[in-house]
């Protein structure tokens, strides 16, 4: 099978604004502007007075699905190197049978919905946990917050897709465990965050050139392969599964996803497959030469490194030899590193470089990126 790749695509304002129906690239450039709002309602909130009141709870355990579920994983990432507590993600309709009343239980839902969150907060409510619910205002999922006299982040959408908020969703998460001594995030550390974001968004605009734009120049070496997105500290592996997941919800594509060292464990054989060295793939250095208007292969891998700063040393070892082992076999590699000091900034460069190369993806194949038409069909026949 054979994709054609046309960058041009990408330059033509009139076509990128004819595709992109729900104007997803202006949604993307939104995540500096989103941390700023979410910090100034949750100081309004005394969010971190109200969450600390209580004191530092056994265990913290986030719970979410697709694009809202992206704040816990990002949050347990954040705490993973200095919470002396759990601090774990959930997507699912079950609490773990271990959570109980000394422990915080923190649902994260966009419209305020999302059943199985909904079910989360029910489950959590009997047990007598102590709750935290950040999502749309006036919804089920405040309801149940103010029932269970919880606090309510409220959320507004702003009329973007879940996927396409997650900054608004993941700060107030962020800003509690904080409160709670759960991790180390320095003054200015969200105010730099939005200024990175906005960065990322000025690299990534539009009308920037393919030639210059990061986010498109990663969007035509994807065009037309199977990606395989690997993190290398556990900040970018949150970053590589939002990245697989954006595939998939923005581009319509499979990908797949996962974290070093455990990928070198099982997900490095697909290399010497059908998609890796059985697929012919010749000098992986002849994408650094190729017309971008022409027929590409689409059966063959494409290796993308995330790496952030919290990587073990013996993980960069691994990725060095990762993408060694890739080229040999002629998959071309991609190496994306991480800006900024602290976890969170690396994070949210590595986001949102993900999150606008997925959207110039799906523009690349002549695609709206915006809607989710399976999504949708799947919650109907799951309904019945």
């Amino acid at each position: 099978m054979t994709f054609v790749i046309d960058e041009s695509a990408l330059d033509d304002a009139e076509a990128r604004t004819a595709l992109d129906s729900a104007e997803m690239l202006r949604a993307a450039a939104t995540g500096g502007a989103q941390v700023r709002s979410a910090n100034t309602m949750c100081a309004e909130l005394s969010l971190a007075a109200r969450v600390a009141v209580d004191g530092r709870p056994r265990a913290v355990v986030l719970a979410g699905m697709g694009g809202s579920g992206i704040a816990g994983e990002a949050v347990a990432a954040l705490c993973a190197g200095s919470s002396p507590v759990p601090v774990l993600a959930i997507h699912g309709y079950t609490l773990p049978a271990w959570v109980g009343p000394v422990d915080l239980v923190i649902a994260v839902s966009c419209s305020g919905t999302t059943a199985e969150t909904l079910a989360v907060v029910e489950e959590a409510v009997r047990r007598g946990s102590r709750l935290l619910t950040i999502g749309a205002a006036e919804s089920e999922l405040a309801a149940l917050a103010e029932q269970a006299r919880g606090l309510h982040v409220p959320v507004s959408a702003g009329g973007r897709m879940p996927r396409a908020n997650m900054w608004a969703l993941t700060v107030p998460a962020l800003l509690a465990v904080h409160a709670l001594g759960l991790m180390v995030m320095p003054t200015g550390v969200v105010e730099r965050t939005a200024d990175l974001l906005d960065a990322v968004a000025e690299r990534c605009r539009p009308s920037s050139e393919s030639f210059m734009n990061p986010a498109k120049s990663l969007a035509i070496d994807l065009a037309g392969r199977l990606p395989m997105v690997w993190g290398t500290g556990s900040v970018a592996a949150v970053a590589a599964y939002r990245f697989g997941c954006q595939l998939n919800e923005n581009a319509k594509l499979p990908a797949v996803y996962g974290s070093l060292p455990e990928a070198n464990h099982n997900q490095v054989v697909a290399l010497d497959g059908r998609y890796g060295r059985l697929s012919g793939g010749g000098d992986p250095t002849a994408d650094l030469f190729r017309d971008r208007v022409e027929e590409a292969d689409t059966d063959r891998l494409r290796l993308v490194l995330m790496r952030d700063r919290t990587e073990h040393p013996q993980v960069a070892h691994r990725a060095a030899a990762s993408a060694a082992l890739a080229a040999d076999r002629g998959v071309p590699v991609n190496e994306l590193v991480a800006d900024g000091e602290h976890a969170f900034e690396q994070l949210a460069s590595l986001v949102a470089l993900g999150d606008f190369a997925s959207v110039y993806l799906a523009l690349l194949q002549g695609l709206d990126p915006t809607p989710v038409a399976a999504i949708t069909e799947l919650k109907e026949r799951s309904s019945r």
